[in-house]
């Protein structure tokens, strides 16, 4: 049967994504033949390549322009992939960067270099590792596994040094040459003075400057941003005024890898007090960031927050500063060699650690805006917001981690993130920084709580039933002894969700009604509250008791569509879905189901997203249709394998899958069945949620029969329940 998408045209479902680099936001200038001869050296097969020369010669730049161009020309099967490093400061965040950038969603508690080692054993693709200097000695051994285990990979890293691999060919990046450095800094002088042009009059200087400035581009960039203020003679006295001063008087040149710090420091010698003061504050930033965080860590008394916007248009007019067009919004970011000019005059003004002090308290404070405002129409833009966030959130816990003093605010931050943790496929990350931060003790024992279930949350989530049952039991018991009931009652809500996978639902449904009896009392209201509710509506559907189950989640349903909650309402989604199948309505179950599964991919949820594509598989073959059904549950298979063990080990949750290979199978026939499902495993992610999402073009007709219950073929044996599976919630709380 022919389907089509709910969304239109969408390209071959064995596509996968096409890997991601970011666009040029100025024009790219010459280097043609050092692009030719790096796309050649990738071409020809070399598994890992370096682009090595000194900081602002223009190495990612080039790497990225080439890597473009391989990727339109198809080379990598796979996709071309950028990670940046240049933001991390601590090693053990290389692997997790690796698979944020590639875009790998993991549920499980595997270590990140076994995650990628997984993905990328039968991948083709094209990995760019920016700004990798500064990991050469802890990273190199990780780059080494990854080729050696993935045949297809090739790597290209961007260091200012070899990272001394064996098989690794280094190509040293020289500067420009005179006639690409004068075109260079005349595309860049247009963009600051429309009229500026070229001509007999002017060349003579330009030449000169690109010469005095040893062609390297950002040395370029700067000096063309001072046009605006200076003319080109000026712009060459100032700049030779400063090499002189710097070689005692003589006409011979800098050594060249003072040059761009010479021109780095005679752009910021031209910067008004108030630039030069705002540059050195900036430089406790990572990666991006937005104009309400610079007004709050940057100003004070020599730099009032009103005058912040003025003085950061100045720094944008300079190229000290670069704008970004991001899914937040605009963001900021300077690179990394003006950020490290910046970060020396913070130090020496004695200044940097109450300035990294006014970050952290920055970031604690978004990321807390953050968690409550999870709950609302803002979820989309909150997930934005986070992953932009994400290299200074990053630095915010590290100083937290740093001293005794503030390890509670080390505690409070990793828990405050739950609902990024959880809800946008970051476990892994959540769960490195959760057990950093409870190593340590702490003295404020209700941030210490709060950290203690979410560990149990995210180690649940992953499928590590042991750490979820200590965290959780610890935090209970805590919980009660200093008089927390608000952490008690997570800690007792997850753990009755763990008694849901494991098919106790008795217990499970008492676990579960005394946590939200004990939300009621404490007035809590939010998307943990209302999750807990689909949970016990689950644990209701799997005793058979249809109907209270669907009051319950049309309640959910209801407050959801109120609040603009969109996550736990995919999950009430799936469950009122459930019920509509049990009762032959397709129709409104396949409705239910798609609605639950764009919004559970739009976060990243592996776990609603799979749950609804298997339910949407039996809902389709009791459609009539069991080779779409088949194909749907062999899309289910490498999802699980992301989530971790499958269907979290429970009759309950298995017995979709079960039915529907029963049906489709008495159809199709076991090797039609097998062929159809193989086909789905070899979908990507995204063409197996369209896939999902697309509707038959007729009305099929039904597999007759009403369906029956499911039911687990023997009773499982229940251990003591530790967490939830799909509980996100817990917004300011615990």
């Amino acid at each position: 049967m022919r389907r089509t998408s709910r969304n239109g045209p969408s390209p071959d479902d064995h596509s996968p994504p096409r890997g991601r680099l970011p666009a040029e936001l100025t024009p790219f200038v010459g280097r043609a033949d050092e692009q030719g001869a790096l796309a050649r050296l990738i071409d020809s097969g070399a598994r890992l390549v370096t682009v090595a020369g000194a900081g602002g010669v223009g190495k990612s730049r080039l790497a990225i322009r080439v890597a473009a161009g391989l990727r339109e020309q198809g080379s990598h099967r796979d996709g071309v992939w950028l990670c940046e490093l240049s933001t991390l400061s601590d090693p053990a965040l290389v692997a997790h960067a690796l698979v944020t950038a590639l875009g790998i969603t993991d549920h499980t508690s595997r270590p990140p270099r076994e995650v990628l080692l997984g993905h990328l054993a039968e991948r083709r693709l094209l990995l760019v590792l920016d700004g990798f200097e500064q990991f050469v000695d802890d990273g190199a051994e990780l780059v080494r596994d990854l080729l050696r285990h993935s045949p297809g990979l090739q790597v290209l890293a961007v260091s200012r040094r070899s990272l001394r691999l064996a098989g690794e060919v280094v190509f040293p990046l020289a500067p420009l040459t005179e006639s690409d450095a004068v075109r260079l800094f005349a595309d860049r002088a247009t963009a600051v003075l429309p009229h500026f042009g070229l001509s007999y009059e002017n060349t003579g200087t330009v030449r000169e400057l690109c010469r005095r400035l040893d062609g390297i581009p950002l040395a370029l960039e700067l000096a063309a941003g001072r046009l605006s203020a200076l003319s080109l003679d000026q712009l060459l006295q100032r700049l030779d005024d400063r090499f002189l001063l710097l070689t005692g008087g003589s006409r011979g040149a800098l050594p060249r890898h003072q040059t761009l710090r010479t021109a780095v420091g005679w752009s910021h010698e031209l910067c008004t007090p108030e630039e030069r003061l705002l540059w050195a504050r900036l430089s406790v930033f990572a990666g991006q960031f937005d104009l309400e965080a610079v007004e709050y860590v940057c100003s004070g008394p020599e730099l009032p927050a009103e005058q912040v916007l003025d003085v950061l248009s100045g720094l944008l007019a300079q190229s000290v500063v670069f704008r970004e067009e991001t899914p937040a919004g605009v963001r900021y970011r300077m690179l990394d060699t003006v950020r490290a000019y910046g970060a020396e005059w913070l130090e020496a003004l004695g200044d940097s650690l109450r300035m990294r002090k006014r970050h952290r308290d920055w970031y604690v404070g978004l990321a807390t805006w953050c968690e409550l405002e999870w709950f609302s129409p803002r979820q989309p833009e909150v997930a934005d917001c986070t992953d932009s966030a994400l290299p200074n959130l990053r630095a915010a816990l590290e100083l937290c981690l740093e001293s005794a003093e503030d390890t509670h605010l080390g505690h409070h931050l990793a828990g405050t993130l739950w609902f990024y943790w959880a809800g946008c496929g970051r476990l892994a990350e959540g769960r490195h920084w959760l057990d950093r931060a409870l190593a340590q003790a702490g003295d404020h024992e209700e941030s210490r709580l709060k950290a203690l279930w979410v560990l149990g949350y995210v180690a649940i989530l992953q499928g590590d039933s042991a750490a979820a049952a200590g965290a959780l039991h610890e935090c209970r018991e805590e919980a009660d002894r200093t008089g927390n009931p608000v952490a008690a009652a997570y800690a007792v809500h997850r753990m009755g969700c763990l008694a849901l996978l494991s098919d106790d639902m008795p217990r499970a449904e008492e676990l579960i009604r005394s946590a939200l009896a004990a939300y009621r009392d404490l007035g809590e209201l939010n998307s943990n509250v209302l999750m807990g509710q689909v949970e016990l509506a689950m644990a209701l559907v799997f005793q058979n008791r249809l109907g209270e189950a669907v009051g319950l989640c049309e309640e959910v349903r209801e407050i959801c569509e109120e609040r603009g909650e969109l996550w736990t309402r995919a999950y009430a989604l799936y469950v009122l879905a459930y019920a509509a199948w049990r009762g032959g309505d397709h129709a409104r179950a396949r409705t239910l189901l798609q609605d639950a599964v764009v919004i559970d991919h739009r976060f990243n949820d592996l776990v609603g997203l799979v749950l609804a594509i298997e339910l949407l598989a039996l809902v389709t073959a009791g459609e009539g249709d069991p080779a779409e059904a088949a194909v749907l549950q062999g899309a289910a298979s490498p999802v699980w394998g992301a989530v971790g063990m499958p269907l979290f080990g429970s009759g309950h949750f298995s017995g979709p899958r079960a039915l529907c290979e029963q049906q489709a199978g008495e159809v199709l026939g076991a090797e039609r069945y097998a062929s159809c499902a193989r086909e789905g495993r070899e979908l990507s992610l995204d063409a197996a949620v369209r896939r999902a999402l697309a509707t038959p073009e007729r009305p099929p007709a039904a597999i007759p029969g009403r369906p029956r219950p499911i039911r687990t073929a023997t009773p499982v044996e229940t251990r003591e329940p530790a967490g939830s599976p799909t509980g996100k919630g817990g917004e300011a709380a615990g």
